[in-house]
């Protein structure tokens, strides 16, 4: 008898044991649940942000791809302009030159004959 009493108290304390034991583990499943549904919400949200930012860098190449054809013409328009310039310098540079040497020379001749003789 005393035999069956130590095996009830040996029962007993083995299932009060459990009982410890399981409240832990129970609040662990909560929480592994609860990371779960972290972990889902996160990628719910993050993965319509990664396709925006994709779309984003494909736009972005496209506008940088159109800023440099500008850019290529804008430097072609300012090597023709200084050609251009270079050009109309040394076609007119000596002439115009030559023609302001020449009225000045005739302002002085008449500036001289205005005057008179000294």
């Amino acid at each position: 008898m005393i035999g069956d009493v130590a095996g009830l108290i040996a029962a007993i304390a083995f299932v009060l044991l459990v009982g410890v034991l399981a409240v832990p583990l129970v609040k662990l499943g909560r929480v592994l649940d609860e990371a779960r549904a972290s972990v889902r919400s996160l990628t719910e949200h993050s993965v319509p942000v990664l396709d925006e930012t994709a779309q984003l860098v494909a736009s972005s190449s496209t506008q940088l791809d159109k800023v440099d054809t500008v850019t290529t013409a804008a430097a072609q328009v300012s090597e023709n302009v200084s050609a251009l310039t270079s050009l109309v310098t040394a076609t007119l540079g000596g002439p115009l030159v030559k023609v302001a040497a020449f009225s000045y020379g005739v302002r002085r001749a008449f500036a001289g004959l205005r005057r008179g003789p000294r």
